[in-house]
């Protein structure tokens, strides 16, 4: 195939110190535990032979954490973008995880009656617009190579959904987005042509509280 090859890898961030298993959200303060610094140096290893020259994060400590890193592999500075935030969400700061029965209390069901949207945060299709927006970005910023943009969760599997022409709203129980993750995205020229996706540091349960 013809056309200049670029590779934008969405590295979501490794496993974060959440003690009392809240929905952290955008909240500040959340940083890697031992385990998430562990995860993070295990990316930076496995694309360390990888020809990327552009590093990007989420301004979220996590993010930032995870990709400090990657580039000091490659003796690169890490920017941010703040498209690549995670999704804003109204049940940040409570101990709500996917499958907890939390979501049950009446309190909560006004937030809940629009899960095709959804109503208790950011519209999926906002969430797309603003990742394909970073990862067109970080494309420019690196073409002909590799660039690498530490995310969360939620957004990267919704730009993955969206890239893939699938419907955005889906059952958090099956997101494949394992904490320290790649789901990268293939470009000749501005075409995308392929989406990719590999675990360096393992499977993990897309139900954990937080992102």
């Amino acid at each position: 195939m013809s056309g200049t090859k670029t590779v934008v890898h969405f590295v979501r961030h490794g496993e974060v110190h959440n003690p009392e298993r809240i929905l952290y959200g955008r909240l500040p303060g959340y940083r890697l535990s031992e385990q998430g610094a562990a995860q993070a140096e295990l990316v930076a290893a496995f694309l360390a032979d990888r020809d990327v020259r552009h590093v990007v994060a989420s301004p979220l400590q996590r993010a930032q954490e995870t990709a400090a890193p990657i580039g000091d592999v490659f003796a690169l500075d890490v920017g941010t973008d703040d498209r690549l935030i995670e999704s804003a969400n109204l049940f940040e700061g409570l101990r709500v995880s996917v499958g907890d029965g939390a979501l049950r209390s009446p309190q909560h069901w006004p937030k809940l009656r629009n899960p095709f949207r959804p109503s208790w945060g950011e519209p999926y299709a906002e969430i797309a617009h603003r990742m394909f927006a970073a990862a067109q970005r970080a494309r420019a910023a690196a073409e002909g190579h590799e660039a690498v943009c530490v995310s969360h969760q939620l957004p990267i599997w919704t730009l993955r959904r969206f890239v893939e022409g699938k419907r955005m709203w889906h059952d958090p129980r099956n997101r494949q987005c394992s904490l320290a993750s790649l789901t990268s995205l293939v470009f000749r020229d501005e075409q995308l042509v392929r989406v990719a996706y590999v675990e360096p540091a393992g499977e993990t349960d897309p139900r954990e509280a937080g992102a």
